[in-house]
């Protein structure tokens, strides 16, 4: 996966980021990461942009590439989460240098609409796996503008990830219904 350089914009919103994946499977096993855990208080992060700017210091300071600067991906829980960036190959010693892993499938969407509205789009999403026989697992967002530049690029735009695994008994289910 070869990307050329960009750059993120003024706000720190990724000046680009991989149009192409919309309403794709994209497979990301194996893909070099930066990961950053981040508290949260029932999946909402906690000083999130405080986390954003220590994560791309981080990322600047270890000399890492991006594929896309400032795309990140974001999955919260009840009292925790993690902040992924895309990062080429690397032999750093860091110990936020990780591998994605094996069978790392990903179902991703570009909701237009703020977050109050990704419901919809993230029910969909889920709907379109089960018809597939596949079983989502969880969820990755990344905001791909903010209040500062959505008016500019179009509204607001959120790419919203949602990993997931063949099932078996999903299969033979969808089967016996035909």
């Amino acid at each position: 996966m070869q990307a050329p350089p960009h750059t993120t914009l003024q706000c720190g919103c990724p000046e680009h980021y991989p149009k192409e994946w919309d309403g794709q499977d994209i497979d990301l096993s194996g893909h070099c990461i930066h990961s950053l855990s981040i508290p949260t208080f029932l999946h909402m992060p906690i000083n999130y942009a405080g986390h954003m700017m220590r994560q791309a210091a981080s990322v600047n300071a270890l000399e890492l590439k991006e594929h896309w600067p400032g795309f990140t991906l974001t999955r919260t829980g009840m009292l925790g989460g993690e902040i992924l960036r895309l990062i080429e190959k690397t032999d750093s010693p860091s110990r936020l240098i990780k591998y994605l892993p094996i069978n790392f499938n990903v179902r991703c969407v570009i909701h237009q609409g703020k977050m109050n509205t990704l419901r919809n789009s993230a029910r969909a999403v889920q709907q379109a796996l089960f018809d597939d026989g596949k079983l989502p697992k969880e969820m990755y967002l990344c905001h791909l503008t903010c209040p500062r530049c959505a008016e500019e690029r179009g509204g607001d735009k959120i790419l919203l990830l949602r990993r997931w695994q063949i099932s078996d008994t999903l299969t033979r289910r969808l089967d016996q219904r035909k």
